[in-house]
């Protein structure tokens, strides 16, 4: 029996948007249509990967598919804005039934300075929100009312902070739900947002591609202000001016937080008294003394930090749907008890000592 046709989109990151529908009939592929903006050299070429891919299981992992389609190029094809694993990511996406970009409303929150336990905690109250339907997917923008240090879900609170130093410099430290490295943050200083999205947006993608997925619109922001970005695995957005942002993600029950903070005027000075970071470290954010500031941002575009959020904003909106949001009152409630309860708790702080 044939099923109705899925379709299924990819942004491949850095390169152009491909396009799969595809029929099924008794668990395997029986028709593909690919089609986008991306250039592709022979034309037969085109019509050689469809062929391919007809007859595969629909079980059939990312790198078989993309396999397949390397075998049937036809010799001295020239590929520009797509790959075989693109090809085998939007195939496994369709397949998922996976939701676009273009399908969503997004929420816009910009409040007023909060404290770091209660971001920690808006986070993880929002994404349950998402995952159970009762909020659409949300960019939130973070303002800071005092500095911080921000260690991963998993990171050692000794082997990463000089808390003697935290306390002197009246920094607070607080554990954040997702993995990844510390953060320094400064209230005015740095830009940090958080994407929730249903995890239908990122179905059909490896963990590692659902970073590079929804930091794409980062890109393009960025471009749009004239610095030339890109993405380094896994998690880095860098530029020609060094380290631009780091980003994380944690799953929750249906959704996906997407956090990111970037480096728009930073004291290297305090950071690295309060940070125990390596010579390694440093020369990743684009540091080669400690007593110099990390203004990436600052340097690369000559404009306000406010001008930065407002042109950002603007760039998500002109390519999908963002309308103005807030945290709404039982939303905010929940988050000031678990604020208390669990990121203001020594034990969860703690927890991998």
């Amino acid at each position: 029996m044939v099923e109705a046709s899925r379709h299924g989109e990819y942004k491949v990151p850095g390169g152009k948007l491909l396009v799969a529908d595809i029929t099924i009939d008794d668990g395997r592929l029986a028709a593909v249509r690919l089609s986008g903006d991306f250039f592709l050299e022979p034309d037969d070429a085109l019509d050689a990967i469809n062929q391919a891919l007809v007859g595969a299981s629909v079980a059939t992992g990312a790198e078989a598919l993309a396999e397949r389609v390397r075998q049937a190029l036809p010799e001295g094809t020239v590929m520009v804005g797509l790959s075989a694993p693109a090809v085998a990511t939007v195939i496994r996406r369709a397949l998922a039934g996976a939701s676009d970009w273009r399908e969503h409303t997004f929420g816009l929150i910009h409040r007023p300075p909060e404290s770091p336990a209660l971001h920690m905690a808006l986070d993880e109250v929002l994404t349950r929100e998402v995952a159970e339907g009762r909020r659409g997917p949300t960019l939130r923008v973070w303002e800071w009312d005092r500095p911080a240090v921000i260690i991963g879900s998993f990171q050692s609170l000794s082997n990463e902070v000089d808390m003697d130093a935290a306390r002197a410099f009246d920094i607070e430290v607080v554990r954040r739900i997702s993995g990844g490295g510390a953060m320094f943050v400064e209230p005015g200083n740095t830009i940090t947002w958080s994407l929730i999205v249903p995890e239908t947006l990122v179905e059909g993608l490896s963990f590692v591609e659902s970073y590079a997925f929804l930091d794409e619109w980062v890109i393009q922001a960025l471009g749009d202000m004239g610095i030339r970005a890109w993405y380094v695995p896994i998690n880095d957005i860098t530029s020609e001016g060094g380290k631009l942002a780091g980003a994380a993600q944690k799953r929750l029950g249906g959704a996906v937080l997407h956090h990111v903070t970037m480096a728009y005027d930073i004291d290297a000075e305090r950071m690295t008294n309060v940070l125990r970071i390596g010579r390694e470290k440093l020369s990743d954010k684009g540091i080669t003394s400690a007593g110099k500031r990390v203004d990436p941002l600052r340097s690369q575009t000559g404009l306000a930090r406010e001008v930065i959020i407002e042109r950002m904003a603007a760039s998500f909106g002109a390519r999908y749907t963002l309308t103005p949001d807030d945290v709404r009152p039982e939303e905010l409630t929940a988050a000031q008890a678990l604020a208390v309860s669990k990121f203001q708790d020594e034990a969860w702080l703690t927890r991998v000592p």
